[in-house]
C-alpha cells in the first residue's frame, strides 16, 4: 500500500509541476538590440533610437523598469501593458554633451518575463565642437577669463621648487596689465607678457619655493589680482601644494626600519543626518614600522570639518586616536570632505581620510 501511494503521490506532484510550467507567460522579442548611432557632433543635441519589440507570449507584457549605465542615457517605453502579439518601444536617447570620443552604454529592462532582464545597447563617437574661447577659457574675471581658478602644484618636497603656468584671455578691446595682492613669501607670480593686447592669450608664471614655507601638509593660499594699476581687487584665483617631507637620501636599511602607518579605517560614512547637526568618529591610527611615527600635520578641505589626534608621536607597535567632526550647518545635500594626513612614513607621506554622508534639510 506505502508503494502504491508513493506512486500516486509522485505523479500527482509531476502533474502540478507541469501544469504550473504551462501557465501562459508574457515574453519579448526586439528587432535587434544593440544600435550603432555612428558619428554624432557633441553639439547636435540628444540622439535617439526606437528599441521596437513584440509580446511573442500568451499574456500582457509589462515593463516594469528601465535602467541606464550612465545619467547621459535617457530612456523612455511604453507604460501600458502590451498584449500578446502587439508591438511597444523603448526609447533611448543619448546626450553627447561634453562627452567627446567613442561611448558604449547599456539600458537593462526588466519585465514579466522569463528570465526577466534583457540588456540592451547603443555605441557611437561623439565629434568635439569646435570650442570657444569662453569654453577653453571659462573663469570670468570681467577683463580677463582664466582656464581654471586653482593651479594645484599637489606633492611637493619640502627642499623643492616648482613653476607651474595658469594660462588666461584678454576678450576685450583694450591692452590688460595684471596686479596681485596677498602673495605670501613663498610663491612668486610674474605675468607673460606684461601687457596684454586685446583678444590675444597670456599667462602667469607661478613659483612656489617649499624651503621658504616651513611646515608639511597641504598649502592654498588666495591670490587676488587688479588690472591696469586700479586698486580694487573683487578676483582671486587659488595657488596650492602638499608639502611633504623628502625621503630621497635615506638607505636602504633606513627605510626597512622606517615607521609605518596604518589605518583601522579611510572612510567614514555618517549616512543621512538633519542639517545643523554635528558628528564625531574616531579614526584609529597605529604604527607598524621599527621607528617612531610622527603626525607632521592633519588638514580639512572644509572649515566644517576638523581632525586632531590624541598624540602627534606614536611608537613601534603602538597607536592613537583621531577624533574626527564633521558640522553641517549650512550643508545640504552629498557631502565628501577630506581630511590629508601628513607623516614620517616614507611609504605613505600622505593619506588623504574622507567624511562622507547626507545632509538633509
Amino acid at each position: 500500500m506505502r508503494r502504491i501511494f508513493g506512486t500516486i503521490a509522485f505523479f500527482v506532484l509531476i502533474t502540478a509541476l507541469q501544469n504550473i510550467n504551462a501557465q501562459p507567460l508574457a515574453d519579448i522579442q526586439f528587432e535587434k538590440m544593440d544600435y550603432n548611432y555612428g558619428k554624432i557632433k557633441e553639439e547636435g543635441g540628444p540622439a535617439n533610437y526606437d528599441f521596437k519589440f513584440t509580446n511573442t507570449g500568451k499574456i500582457p507584457l509589462v515593463i516594469q523598469d528601465v535602467q541606464a549605465s550612465c545619467g547621459c542615457t535617457t530612456p523612455e517605453w511604453s507604460a501600458e501593458p502590451i498584449l500578446p502579439g502587439k508591438t511597444g518601444f523603448i526609447k533611448v536617447s543619448y546626450n553627447p554633451d561634453r562627452r567627446p570620443g567613442v561611448f558604449t552604454k547599456s539600458i537593462t529592462i526588466s519585465a514579466n518575463v522569463p528570465k526577466n532582464a534583457r540588456v540592451l545597447t547603443i555605441t557611437g563617437e561623439v565629434i568635439p565642437k569646435n570650442l570657444s574661447t569662453e569654453d577653453i577659457f571659462p573663469v570670468d574675471f570681467g577683463k580677463i577669463r582664466l582656464e581654471y581658478n586653482e593651479l594645484p602644484f599637489t606633492k611637493i618636497k619640502e627642499n623643492e621648487i616648482k613653476t607651474d603656468t595658469l594660462h588666461f584671455y584678454n576678450p576685450g578691446n583694450s591692452p590688460v596689465s595684471v596686479n596681485f595682492k596677498i602673495v605670501p613669501p613663498y610663491v612668486s607670480i610674474k605675468t607673460i607678457p606684461a601687457i596684454v593686447q586685446p583678444k590675444s592669450k597670456g599667462f602667469f608664471l607661478i613659483t612656489f619655493d617649499a624651503t621658504k614655507k616651513p611646515a608639511y601638509g597641504y598649502i592654498t593660499n588666495r591670490i587676488y589680482v587688479s588690472f591696469n594699476g586700479e586698486e580694487k581687487y573683487d578676483n582671486a584665483f587659488k595657488v596650492s601644494a602638499i608639502i611633504e617631507e623628502d625621503f630621497s637620501k635615506l638607505s636602504a636599511t633606513d627605510l626597512a626600519n622606517s615607521p609605518q602607518i596604518e589605518y583601522n579605517s579611510r572612510t567614514f560614512d555618517f549616512g543621512e543626518i538633519p542639517e545643523g547637526k554635528t558628528v564625531e568618529y574616531s579614526f584609529k591610527i597605529t604604527n607598524k614600522g621599527k621607528r617612531e611615527l610622527i603626525i607632521r600635520n592633519v588638514t580639512a578641505s572644509c572649515d566644517c570639518t576638523a581632525g586632531k589626534p590624541a598624540s602627534n608621536t606614536i611608537q613601534p607597535g603602538g597607536n592613537t586616536d583621531m577624533k574626527v567632526t564633521f558640522d553641517s550647518h549650512g550643508k545640504v545635500g552629498m557631502q565628501n570632505k577630506i581630511i590629508t594626513v601628513i607623516s614620517n612614513d616614507p611609504g605613505h607621506a600622505t593619506t588623504i581620510l574622507r567624511v562622507t554622508g547626507t545632509v538633509r534639510r
